[in-house]
């Protein structure tokens, strides 16, 4: 589904999947999406007008999937343990095969410019870091755990990770250990604030979420599971700033994902966040909400609506 980042208004649902999907991404320019499923395909969606622009096969489960800086490729890995690299100029081309994985790939990205891109797996830890040139394994993030969330910070300096109940925060450049804080229960994602990068948030097992101080490591605070709109009610699976860090978005096995209001225009005050103010259910999707859904049939409206996304 594409909704609204402030609001969380569904604006439309790309439908064609037939298995569960593991991941989407949207582009630099949120122009496209891509999607990695179950049954077996990546998708690439036109993300103004929902429609499926491509259906790239796989031989299995496709856990993740990620869009280079340029946007001219996308990157997917899953249950295969083969890295692939699409070219969205030649969809029809054979992809570049990226293999010895040493495990199921659970998590995908780019940096360095679309030079590099890093893997982890889903049963062993560690996150290794590929020479797109040559295909071959430069360095490797050595973790106690399967990092079950690797993600590239917005200006290219960090690399957070999460595993088990570790958070760690490496050199993105020099591979170095930067920062690592010990969690009060698994952790399954971790996301750095990309404005001031003094804060981030993690969320896991105990159905919360945590904010804590970047260069302490101490907790700023944390949503109770009481209460509307304060918190979930399952295992908390993802989560992630938006681009400017006003806000972020928690996916949770209770079904729902809630969008956060980071605080007030001083995000330097540790204390400046308020409550969660949105909490969007998934069979929301069934009542009617301006904006276009993409059915069966193809038929879409209102790609202003889909910009705003």
């Amino acid at each position: 589904m594409l909704r609204n980042g402030e609001t969380g208004d569904w604006i439309g649902t790309f439908e064609g999947h037939k298995g569960a999907v593991w991941s989407c991404s949207l582009d630099t320019n949120a122009l496209r999406a891509a999607s990695g499923s179950a049954d077996f395909t990546a998708k690439l969606w036109d993300a103004l007008t929902g429609d499926e622009l491509h259906s790239f096969e796989h031989k299995h489960i496709v856990r993740a999937c990620a869009f280079s800086e340029d946007t001219h490729f996308l990157l997917t890995g899953g249950v295969e343990k083969v890295l692939r690299i699409f070219d969205l100029n030649r969809p029809d081309a054979p992809p570049r095969e990226v293999e010895n994985s040493p495990g199921s790939i659970r998590t995908v990205a780019w940096l360095h410019s679309d030079q590099t891109i890093l893997s982890s797996c889903s049963d062993n830890g560690g996150v290794r870091l590929w020479d797109v040139r040559t295909g071959k394994i430069v360095h490797t993030l050595e973790t106690k755990s399967p990092v079950t969330s690797a993600e590239v910070s917005q200006d290219g300096r960090y690399i957070t990770t999460a595993d088990g109940t570790t958070v760690k925060f490496w050199d993105a450049n020099h591979y170095g250990l930067l920062k690592s804080y010990n969690m009060p229960c698994n952790m399954e994602s971790a996301s750095l604030e990309p404005k001031f990068g003094n804060k981030f948030i993690a969320g896991g097992e105990d159905m919360w979420i945590h904010m804590f101080d970047f260069n302490t490591g101490e907790e700023i605070g944390r949503f109770l599971r009481t209460g509307c709109n304060k918190g979930h009610h399952g295992p908390v699976h993802c989560v992630r700033f938006s681009p400017g860090g006003e806000s972020y978005a928690s996916g949770s096995e209770d079904g729902t994902i809630r969008i956060w209001q980071t605080g007030p225009q001083n995000l330097e005050e540790p204390d400046s966040f308020v409550s969660g103010k949105v909490k969007v259910v998934v069979d929301e999707v069934t009542r009617k909400v301006e904006g276009f859904h993409v059915g069966k049939d193809g038929k879409t409206g209102n790609k202003e609506k889909a910009l705003d996304g």
